[in-house]
């Protein structure tokens, strides 16, 4: 049976071989082949993976990105397709169903939402309640540098708390927005936001995210 982290891989390589290596995404100034080669990076390459979490290690990561990211773009898109190597961690369906389902869902979006004229993913509604459970998981990680209190809430009034403090905002929308403006998507979550303006400010321009 498919799993939600197998058909986000899917849609990641089938949009990024619909793009193109030069297509913009929202990851600063990375190309579709920097987004690629940060991918297959992450489940291929471990030594140099961990500089994404160790920064005294970020300088092997980057030399290793250049590297894949010097790789025939088509190349780049097959590894992503046919996924890691029989050896990784991300070959066990558990692994990849926990570490991939929202990476790969939020690259997906930082390929969307940078091209021009794009249209907003409506996921089914049991794509959508694995985003939010994940979610409610990783709130507390995801707004630990929020400058003030954070509450994420979908339509149906669940709730998890990102960040406490005060003055708190909430910020409310469907669980694949919320995990994009958790991710440090502020500015193409399509979401609600409630709090006073100089609260809110300060959230727009915050690093959210791991």
């Amino acid at each position: 049976m498919s799993t939600h982290a197998q058909r986000e891989r899917l849609l990641l390589a089938d949009l990024l071989e619909m793009v193109g290596p030069e297509a913009p995404t929202l990851c600063g100034g990375w190309r579709a082949r920097d987004l690629a080669a940060h991918v297959v990076v992450r489940e291929r390459r471990s030594d140099a993976a961990a500089g994404i979490v160790f920064k005294p290690l970020a300088a092997r990561l980057e030399r290793v990105q250049a590297e894949f990211a010097a790789k025939p773009f088509s190349e780049l898109v097959q590894l992503i397709r046919t996924g890691p190597p029989r050896l990784s961690p991300y070959a066990l369906k558990p692994v990849d169903e926990a570490a991939n389902t929202v990476e790969f869902y939020v690259h997906t979006e930082d390929l969307r939402r940078a091209q021009p004229e794009w249209t907003p993913r409506e996921p089914d509604s049991v794509f959508a309640d694995a985003l939010w459970s994940r979610l409610e998981r990783t709130a507390r990680l995801l707004g630990r540098r929020s400058p003030v209190g954070l509450v994420l809430r979908r339509p149906d009034g669940r709730t998890a708390v990102a960040h406490r403090g005060a003055p708190v905002v909430t910020v409310t929308g469907e669980p694949g927005e919320l995990v994009l403006f958790g991710f440090g998507r502020q500015g193409v979550a399509r979401v609600k936001t409630e709090g006073d303006e100089d609260a809110l400010a300060k959230l727009r321009e915050a690093k959210l995210g791991i």
